[in-house]
This record gives C-alpha cells, sequence and structure tokens, in this order.
C-alpha cells in the first residue's frame, strides 16, 4: 500500500483529495496537515511514502517544507518521502527551488482526478513527475540565467557514454518509451540505465536528474 499524507491550507482540498485517494486499492491516507510545519511534524510521525504537498500555506509554505524533510539527507539517501507538490498556477515561482529541494514533480491542482492518483503512483515508484508545462517553466529559469563557463562535476566521469545519453534525454524530457525507440533498446534496457545514472550520481529520481543535467551544462537551454 502506498501510505500519502495530505498537506493543504484548504480543508476541503484536504477532504476532496483524501477520498479520492482514500477510494483507491493500493492507496491509503494516512493523514493530513493545515500548513507546512504540521506537514513536517505529522510526516516524520506518520512515516507517508509520498507527502502531496501544497505550495502557498500560512506558517511554513510549502517550499521550506519541503526543505525541512528532504534537504538535509546526504546524496543517494532514499529514505524519507516523496514530496509531490500541489499549485494552482504553472508559473509558481517556488518550481525550480522546490525541485532542488528534492521534490520528485509537480501536478496541478486543477489536474483531472485520474491524474493525481497516477501522480501518486508514479512518484511512490521513484519516478519524477513533470507536467510539460511546469517542464518548459524550469527550462526557461536556466535560458534567462547569466551564461557562465562551470566545470564539468567529477561524478559524471562514473557513467557510462550510453548512460550519459540517456541523462541527456531524460533532461530533455523524453519519456522511457521515446528514449527506447530513439536508442533502439529494449525499454528495460532503458530503465536498468536510469537505475544505475540516478545511484551514480545520488539523486532521486527524473526530476532531480533534469535538474543536474541543465545545471552541470550536460544539457543547454535550446538543444
Amino acid at each position: 500500500m502506498i501510505k500519502v499524507l495530505i498537506v493543504d491550507d484548504q480543508a476541503m482540498v484536504r477532504q476532496g483529495f483524501g477520498a479520492l485517494l482514500s477510494a483507491q486499492d493500493d492507496i491509503v491516507v494516512v493523514g493530513d496537515a493545515e500548513d507546512g510545519e504540521a506537514g513536517v511534524a505529522k510526516a516524520r510521525e506518520l512515516g507517508p511514502d509520498v507527502v502531496l504537498m501544497d505550495v502557498r500555506m500560512p506558517r511554513m509554505d510549502g517550499l521550506e517544507a519541503t526543505r525541512r524533510l528532504l534537504g538535509r539527507r546526504p546524496a543517494g539517501d532514499e529514505s524519507g518521502p516523496r514530496v509531490l507538490i500541489l499549485t494552482t498556477f504553472d508559473l509558481d515561482d517556488y518550481v525550480y527551488e522546490a525541485l532542488r529541494s528534492g521534490a520528485s514533480g509537480f501536478l496541478l491542482k486543477d489536474a483531472p482526478a485520474a491524474d493525481l492518483v497516477n501522480a501518486v503512483r508514479v512518484v511512490a515508484a521513484g519516478e519524477g513527475l513533470l507536467a510539460p508545462t511546469v517542464t518548459r517553466r524550469l527550462i526557461a529559469e536556466f535560458a534567462a540565467r547569466p551564461h557562465t563557463d562551470r566545470p564539468r562535476p567529477t561524478s559524471l566521469n562514473a557513467l557510462t557514454p550510453r548512460e550519459t545519453e540517456v541523462l541527456r534525454l531524460i533532461a530533455r524530457g523524453r519519456s522511457n518509451q521515446e528514449i527506447t525507440e530513439e536508442l533502439v533498446v529494449a525499454e528495460q534496457t532503458v530503465k536498468t540505465h536510469i537505475g544505475r545514472i540516478l545511484a551514480k550520481l545520488g539523486l532521486r529520481d527524473r526530476a532531480q536528474a533534469v535538474v543536474f543535467a541543465y545545471e552541470c551544462g550536460l544539457v543547454a537551454v535550446g538543444e
């Protein structure tokens, strides 16, 4: 069973999402919280697999709560919940920083119910989830930055040429199926490559891989 904690300052949102997720055979809602501070406390108490985290809340917002939950783990540490950020606006200023803080993905609050259920399952399985509009926002963030020559991270040296190629494709937003077709390999082979990439670089999921690839200059905006 996938254990979910819902953190949102609107009671109706918590109740609605809770009812929807509780109706699924493989998901159980272990609790909810009305702000980030209470969410952090309950996450540590209840040990959820996935935290649905609103962005804008009183006392402590979703960004700071995500940092508190995930920001102090050493690289490669897979302990703790995965955070799925819920936001009303796809151009929210928190997008980039929340991903850097360890969030596994973003979902718009007005997304269809089936998308929410699927997002919880995807994130719980260890995959990152970025809506196309959010991915465009992330890339725009990098495009707006001054171009500087950054040293190549030594951790990239651990990747094989094929793994480096797969990482580039992930950063360009390719799905596993699209990578399979482009490289003409089996989908299981792609999954194996991705697992090794994440392990070698100490990353949690695809969302973190996208940030890493752009930050280290492996992929340039506009490629």
